[in-house]
């Protein structure tokens, strides 16, 4: 079962606004600024490498920049597409491996 970036992101968010008071610390009052902000921020960050990378691309099929500046973009959007794959694969697992623990 293959879980989307965000979908993963939308699920901690949602599950973090139901998590009950436990010593002091309330979850929904911990959102801002939280481990979800995190998450949208470094998606974010990807998709606009990633962007940049088909932008570049796309202006090398018409001639326009350096091809220096083609590869490196792509090698750039390549490394952060497989960095993010990387993470959200190790989040998915944590998630299953805290799912599977005895209570």
């Amino acid at each position: 079962m293959k879980v989307g970036f965000n979908a993963a992101a939308a699920a901690y968010s949602s599950a973090l606004g139901r998590v009950p008071s436990i010593g002091g610390i309330d979850g929904a009052a911990a959102a801002p600024g939280g481990f979800a902000d995190l998450l949208k921020q470094a998606a974010a960050g990807a998709m606009g490498t990633v962007q940049a990378g088909e932008a570049a691309t796309s202006q090398a099929l018409s001639g326009k920049p350096d091809m220096a500046q083609v590869v490196t973009a792509v090698s750039n959007a390549e490394v952060t597409l497989q960095a993010a794959v990387a993470v959200r694969d190790k989040v998915i697992q944590a998630y299953l491996d805290v799912i599977r623990m005895p209570i």
